[in-house]
């Protein structure tokens, strides 16, 4: 990586908790490719004042993580289509002062279920209903599914998200069964819930695939009582690589390959 300069270009990422896998990621293709850039995480309670510094300093790129997905919409002059459409944001680019903000959690999770085949006549649950559980059910009906329970203790961000696409919302535990469990919850991410199952060793063993969207560890407890039981994965580290990957893109405007975003997401999670 370039020694530090006044040219260099600079991208964050602005969350609640956050980690080092995206700060690795893109440092690493930054490295790789020779770029005069740096990536650097940012945990803050003060999302307006980090956008305003996003703003007023230049910053190119901000990746946006839980809980700030929908605060940061009013912050911004323009959303792009896979923002506005699910109303959540993960990654906003500076282009002289103005800020356009996309989804790309939205676009990883569709290629996701293209390329896991995952077929749209099984019933799905999502465990969620914040900004991240509105890219995956949209994601789920952009992909042709026609049943879908998002299962919520917020009755009124579980009923809205449910409605928004035409499926159904619970608060109540569903029985063991052939369906495609999704948890979009910080359960199992490290921390104070890493320990915990997003759902029941029964549901788990009955259900068709197991799809978390935490990123870290890649490993929770959800995807490995899932490969105990033998029941197919999509962990939360081929999200994160895939989001991160398109984000990358559009930061620097430079095309990655997949080895590349291979090389780059295994990179981030070394210790």
């Amino acid at each position: 990586m370039p020694i530090l300069n006044k040219d260099m270009t600079l991208c964050i990422s602005l969350s609640g908790r956050p980690s080092n896998i995206g700060t690795r990621f893109h440092n690493y293709l930054y490295d790789e490719l020779g770029l005069n850039c740096i990536y650097k995480a940012f945990g803050t309670d003060d999302i307006e004042g980090a956008i305003r510094g996003v703003r007023a300093l230049g910053i190119r790129g901000t990746s946006v993580s839980m809980p700030f997905k929908e605060a940061v919409i009013p912050l911004v002059d323009e959303l792009e289509e896979s923002a506005s459409a699910i109303e959540s944001v993960n990654t906003i680019v500076n282009d002289d002062g103005r800020l356009v903000a996309s989804n790309t959690d939205y676009e990883a999770v569709a290629q996701l279920i293209a390329e896991h085949s995952l077929d749209p006549s099984v019933p799905v649950v999502v465990r969620g209903s914040g900004g991240m559980a509105k890219a995956v059910v949209a994601a789920f009906r952009g992909a042709g599914f026609d049943t879908l329970t998002v299962l919520a203790r917020n009755q009124e961000a579980g009923s809205e998200l449910a409605a928004k696409y035409g499926y159904e919302h619970t608060v109540a535990e569903p029985a063991p069964a052939d369906v495609i469990l999704v948890n979009v919850t910080p359960i199992g991410m490290a921390g104070a819930d890493e320990a915990a199952l997003s759902f029941s060793a029964e549901q788990i063993a009955a259900a068709r695939a197991a799809f978390d969207v935490v990123a870290f560890p890649a490993e929770t407890p959800f995807i490995i009582a899932a490969r105990g039981a033998g029941t197919p994965v999509i962990t939360g580290a081929e999200v994160i690589a895939l989001q991160a990957a398109r984000q990358f893109e559009r930061y620097t405007g430079v095309e990655i390959t997949a080895d590349q975003v291979a090389r780059a997401s295994a990179f981030s999670r070394e210790v």
